[in-house]
């Protein structure tokens, strides 16, 4: 179908999708869910394709981990859907209303974005989600994901697409744009006169093409150069755990830990403690000088860090390591090199806790808890279309109320403006 066909189509849906009751959108994202996991097998076929052709591309191990479906990841990814038909419709919802001196009543009413355009590379999760996310907020949605993923995108969308079909719905609720030409993807970033907002997810250099070239307002997502700050009081063995889960549960995913600030009085104790833990799982340490000589130079895997690595988003088994004299200069450290997504602090002294999440520039700052829990599903809402790290209409994991809007509602009795 071509692009332009399938911007009108998503816009004429988008009206259909608007109207839509909470009971008639929930059914329809139940429906979708058991569709999910009894196709689970002509999905991860076409997975396989994908996989197949990213190891002949050479892709990256981290990668094939974010591309792969199992029959696990699939009904984690159904749960998704039952958990965002689980929560309460923010449309329609009135947000305010007052009495005006001349007897107007105004007031403001959440209302559906329209048509939402997603441009992602390769999480087949994505499609899933964004869909359930769309869908319950009453907009329709136009995918454009990458050609690693696209035996598997093109899998998934078939199926939501019946399942529209069989609830009596258009299909366009949900359209993917299957050609992977970055000459589609250009042209799909122009089309302002059919979708409404356009959500970039993946690395740095697609969001950076996706905000430079769109006609569409852009609600810009990040990369994760993570923190973790291991303060002078903060327990060892809770520090250790932490970096652990934080740095390897999953190494190619944005919300993982790519960098430690560590304090001055503890780096020659704690250096060589958790990297006992980080050498079991095959990480590679990369420290400044103290830490560098913490580490104990002649150690395989360890190595002298340099300027490069203060902002690096590794999505691999490397952390870096800078050790810094106090709080303020560990904040300052980070507020430099991060990118807006997830820090955290290893502490048990309150006053630079509290320090540190009001003063730390992040959509999610954490206090003694690793930084993977940046995510929607974690924060109870059912999925995420993608975590922003700007700071206008949404920041952080972005849920259901991320992907409405307002209107003002006036109600009079025969007023006119004098």
């Amino acid at each position: 179908m071509e692009l332009l066909e399938i911007c009108k189509n998503a816009k004429e849906a988008s009206y259909v999708v608007g109207k839509l009751g909470t009971d008639e959108k929930n059914r329809t994202l139940l429906a979708a869910a058991d569709a999910l996991t009894a196709n689970a097998r002509m999905i991860m076929e076409a997975n396989a394709k994908d996989i197949e052709n990213g190891r002949k591309n050479n892709m990256p191990e981290a990668l094939i981990d974010r591309l792969l479906l199992n029959e696990a990841r699939i009904e984690q990814i159904a749960l998704g859907l039952r958990q965002v038909a689980s929560l309460e419709d923010p449309i329609g919802e009135v947000l305010s209303m007052k009495r005006r001196p001349n007897g107007l009543m105004i007031g403001q009413k959440r209302v559906p974005l329209g048509v939402v355009g997603m441009i992602y590379e390769a999480r087949p999760n994505v499609t899933v989600d964004a869909f359930g996310l769309c869908f319950k907020t009453g907009n329709a949605v136009i995918l454009k994901g990458g050609s690693d993923a696209i035996c598997s995108n093109i899998a998934i969308v078939s199926i939501l697409q019946q399942t529209l079909e069989r609830q009596g719905l258009a299909r366009a609720a949900v359209s993917l744009i299957e050609a992977t030409d970055r000459e589609t993807a250009a042209a799909f970033m122009k089309m302002n006169e059919y979708v409404d907002v356009l959500i970039p997810r993946g690395g740095a250099g697609l969001i950076r093409a996706v905000v430079n070239q769109a006609t569409i307002p852009v609600i810009e997502t990040g990369t994760g150069n993570c923190h973790i700050y291991v303060d002078e009081s903060a327990d060892f063995d809770m520090a250790r755990d932490i970096i652990v889960n934080a740095k390897t549960q999953r190494i190619g995913v944005c919300n993982a830990c790519e960098s430690l600030v560590i304090h001055e009085a503890i780096v020659d104790t704690f250096v060589p403690y958790v990297l006992k833990a980080l050498r079991q799982k095959n990480v590679e340490f990369r420290g400044d000088a103290a830490a560098f000589a913490a580490a104990g130079a002649a150690l395989e895997g360890v190595k002298e860090a340099d300027e490069s690595d203060w902002g690096a988003e590794y999505l691999d088994y490397i952390i870096s390591a800078k050790t810094v004299g106090s709080v303020e200069e560990a904040i300052a450290h980070i507020n430099r090199y991060n990118t807006g997504h997830s820090e955290a602090i290893i502490t048990k002294d309150y006053a630079n806790a509290e320090k540190f999440l009001n003063e730390v520039d992040a959509a999610c700052v954490y206090v003694n808890a690793s930084t993977r829990f940046s995510d929607g599903f974690e924060f109870g809402f059912g999925a995420e279309i993608g975590i922003s790290t700007q700071k206008l209409h949404a920041r952080g994991p972005m849920g259901l109320l991320a992907l409405t809007s307002t209107k003002y509602i006036i109600y009079g009795n025969g007023q006119v403006r004098p």
